[in-house]
């Protein structure tokens, strides 16, 4: 099973940036998918949830701001997440979630200067 997260980097409070993972080795329509993130000394925090029915949910501090999204047919979720703010700045990590069992991807830094 493979996870590979894309599309962090640095970028200005206000502005936009939009994750993308990939997954191979998992019959992925099945799957919920989630996107987690964790900041410097701070817990991992789930953003948001989509399930395999296409039903998304949201952390409150993000809700109105990021929108997740699956291509079935390309095996990818989507984070697109506009209005950044500083305190979006966290290593944002994709996982698989069924049945109890979860894939997690390798990460991918998102820096938001003010």
């Amino acid at each position: 099973v493979q996870l590979q997260a894309s599309g962090g980097g640095l970028v200005q409070a206000g502005g936009s940036l939009r994750l993308s993972c990939a997954a191979s080795g998992i019959i992925f329509r099945l799957m919920r998918m989630v996107w987690y993130r964790q900041a410097p000394g701070k817990e991992r925090e789930l953003v948001a949830v989509i399930t395999n029915g296409g039903n998304s949910v949201y952390v409150d501090s993000v809700r109105g701001r990021f929108t997740i999204s699956r291509d079935n047919a390309k095996n990818t979720v989507i984070l697109q997440m506009n209005s950044l703010k500083p305190e979006d700045t966290a290593v944002y990590y994709c996982a698989a979630e069924r049945d109890g069992r979860s894939y997690w991807g390798q990460g991918t830094q998102v820096t938001v200067s003010s």
